[in-house]
């Protein structure tokens, strides 16, 4: 009987172990750590969701009523917690155990790689043989910092490693980003009365968490739009209710003619504290000099810590880059991020951040994945060129950050392909020579 591994136990992993479970396949998952929720656990304090409550959900498994519409990090981390309790994951996870290689196994010299499965070894010395592979050990934990001229020689943090502003030296902190994390970290530093800088060097369309008092993806009216209707709509709404980027001192001009073509941030206490002087936006660095700060418009300024927030690396550490191209920093996937081109029977749960809700997207992509694990079973040992079948039909994807109904079409797209490929197959998946 076929036996599938699936790498990690955070809310990726967790939805992707439920799905192949209820599906009466057998299953190991492995954590490097000893819990579930992943970097839920290790998130800033002051980080709340962005997306409503109500819509950032597993499958059939609300969250409770009491929870507030944008719910704190720990209540998220118990949420996905309760989700593994209910299912009896704890059980069947192995805590503790770091996957150290992921290898293909050799076939014939015509076999794909992956195509008569893969070799997983784990830091407790465990050797097996699965017929698949799910990753999902997350794309929230290298941190990313840029290189920069010159030494600063305050302290420097990166949001990775910053819980609260216990962790900050003095009173004059720079926050170095402006996305979701960015922002968040000049607010819990504004709301703390420390002095706080934000580097903003490209234009962002924000937008309130609310309207009309409801979670912004909850107003009624706008499901009775397109989404580029539903685009044109929130940045009308934006205006009316914050303003435009010009009404705050510092902001670039947003980038792009819409939401989808731009950066979108949900936040607008950034904007609150800015027009109270709590934060001031400044432009790139140009360089570092002791503790002085060198920017872009020839100012510069004095601090005592340096807080980055410039996100992550893309790191597979137990798989071999060179068994699929990477461009920008990310493997190339295709099928909504789930698969590459030159391997078999590897899926990538997690590995893409659609804007909006994210805990429903896990669930989307281990539908699909097992719907892949059903046809390369129905295929026999040999397995079934389904990444390649793929890949031949279906735009790159290179993006982490990608525009969510861009995402959802080739999700749609995906399932239609898999549908015509299982009934051009019959009983027999065709050859490698035919796709």
């Amino acid at each position: 009987m076929p036996r599938y591994c699936v790498i990690g136990a955070g809310a990726a992993g967790v939805s992707a172990l439920q799905r192949l479970r209820a599906l009466g396949h057998d299953v190991d998952c492995f954590e490097k750590t000893d819990r579930v929720g992943g970097h839920w656990h290790t998130d800033y304090d002051a980080l709340h969701l962005i997306t409503s409550r109500d819509m950032t959900t597993f499958e059939d498994f609300p969250m409770p009523d009491h929870y507030p519409h944008f719910p704190r990090r720990d209540q998220v981390r118990a949420y996905i917690e309760s989700y593994a309790r209910e299912h009896g994951l704890y059980d069947v996870i192995r805590f503790g155990t770091a996957v150290t290689s992921v290898e293909p196994v050799e076939g014939p010299a015509d076999a794909r790689p992956g195509s008569h499965g893969w070799r997983v070894r784990t830091s407790s010395g465990h050797d097996e043989v699965y017929d698949g592979v799910l990753v999902a050990n997350g794309h929230l934990w290298d941190p990313k910092i840029p290189e920069i001229p010159g030494e600063f020689t305050g302290k420097t943090i990166h949001s990775g490693s910053y819980r609260n502003v216990s962790d900050l030296a003095g009173d004059r902190v720079l926050v170095v980003g402006a996305g979701n994390s960015g922002c968040d970290l000049a607010v819990d530093a504004a709301q703390h009365r420390i002095d706080a800088d934000i580097v903003v060097r490209h234009g962002s369309w924000f937008q309130p968490k609310t309207y009309f008092g409801v979670p912004r993806q909850q107003v009624p009216f706008l499901a009775e739009f397109s989404p580029a209707e539903q685009d044109l709509i929130n940045r009308l709404m934006a205006r009316l209710s914050i303003g435009d980027w010009h009404a705050y001192p510092g902001l670039p001009q947003p980038e792009g003619a819409t939401l989808a073509e731009g950066r979108a941030v949900v936040n607008d206490l950034l904007l609150y504290w800015i027009h109270h002087g709590r934060i001031t936006v400044r432009p790139g660095i140009e360089r570092f000099d002791g503790t002085t700060v060198h920017f872009t418009d020839g100012t510069s300024r004095d601090y005592d810590t340096v807080l980055w927030a410039t996100g992550f690396n893309v790191r597979l550490p137990f798989l071999e880059d060179s068994l699929f191209p990477w461009t920008a920093g990310a493997p190339v996937r295709y099928a909504g991020g789930i698969v590459t081109e030159t391997v078999e029977k590897l899926y990538f749960i997690g590995l893409i951040a659609p804007r909006g809700p994210q805990i429903p997207i896990y669930g989307m992509q281990a539908k699909l994945a097992a719907k892949m694990i059903e046809l390369h079973e129905k295929a026999g040992p040999s397995g079934a060129p389904l990444a390649r079948y793929l890949a031949s039909l279906q735009e790159p994807e290179t993006g982490i950050d990608v525009v969510r109904d861009g995402w959802l079409r080739q999700m749609a797209d995906t399932e239609r392909l898999l549908a015509a490929y299982e009934l051009s197959s019959g009983d027999t998946a065709p050859s490698l020579q035919t796709v």
